[in-house]
């Protein structure tokens, strides 16, 4: 594959990237996908065709999942960028896109141990609820994981309330009702994200998105962290063990279908 020398996603960053999961032939959570994808294309002001929301990118995409073996359980990603030249001010809103699939196994049920990130925190924009033009704060992120060797990183916003995990949406469970971090800390919207949310609710489970501080989540009975691949117990916070409600857990993946 050859790029042009001006591409705007390598000089500019002027991009978004969507990761999507392929299970049993379907691409879960399509619609969310691409109802995110309208709110990327909205904030950057990009010009998406029409074929992206008329079913032929999916069939697409679907196709290019069973040419890489990954139609049972794989995963696709999608990156959209500017076309054209220009500096800062571009050409063009118009845009170009690559695909990608490989295979995924199914996430471990292992639970995370996780630290909390120093080195870099979150920060609200129009920008920080889709994924890609922050990616350099969870790249410098995933570096520190590495070095600390933790299984993930809880980042803080600016005031060191909590946010997110390097890739995945963070939440907890206390008294029977559901918190997570409000947008305004800068977390990304995650696609799974917004299907918990949904199906609380429909179950009758209290919903709070909060701006919380770290100690927020010793106080829970159980901690998770959520992205396309699936859910994941949260068991220790630095030095900290939390509890883990594994029925629950089981339940929310049981009605999720994840």
């Amino acid at each position: 594959m050859k790029l042009p020398i001006h591409n705007r996603a390598f000089h500019y960053n002027d991009s978004f990237f969507e990761t999507v999961m392929v299970v049993d032939g379907n691409l879960r959570f399509w619609r969310d996908h691409q109802a995110r994808m309208r709110e990327a294309a909205e904030a950057l002001r990009l010009a998406i065709p029409a074929y992206f929301w008329n079913g032929e990118l999916e069939d697409n995409l679907l196709y290019l999942a069973r040419q890489h073996n990954s139609s049972k359980m794989g995963r696709l990603k999608l990156k959209v960028w500017r076309s054209g030249g220009g500096l800062y001010t571009p050409q063009t809103n118009e845009i170009e896109w690559l695909a990608t699939a490989e295979p995924k196994q199914a996430i471990p049920e292992a639970g995370l141990i996780i630290g909390i990130c120093q080195g870099v925190r979150t920060c609200y924009s129009s920008l920080s609820h889709f994924k890609g033009p922050h990616a350099p704060l969870y790249v410098l992120a995933g570096i520190e994981k590495q070095n600390k060797d933790f299984d993930d990183m809880l980042l803080l916003d600016a005031k060191g309330n909590v946010s997110e995990l390097i890739s995945s949406n963070i939440f907890w469970l206390k008294q029977g009702e559901l918190f997570t971090p409000a947008l305004e800390t800068g977390c990304v919207n995650g696609i799974l994200r917004r299907n918990i949310l949904r199906w609380s609710q429909q179950q009758g489970i209290a919903v709070h998105q909060v701006i919380a501080k770290p100690e927020a989540l010793l106080q829970a009975e159980l901690v998770f962290a959520s992205n396309v691949t699936g859910i994941r117990g949260i068991i220790k916070l630095e030095n900290h063990t939390l509890p883990l409600d594994n029925e629950r857990l089981q339940a929310l993946k049981a009605g999720l279908q994840v």
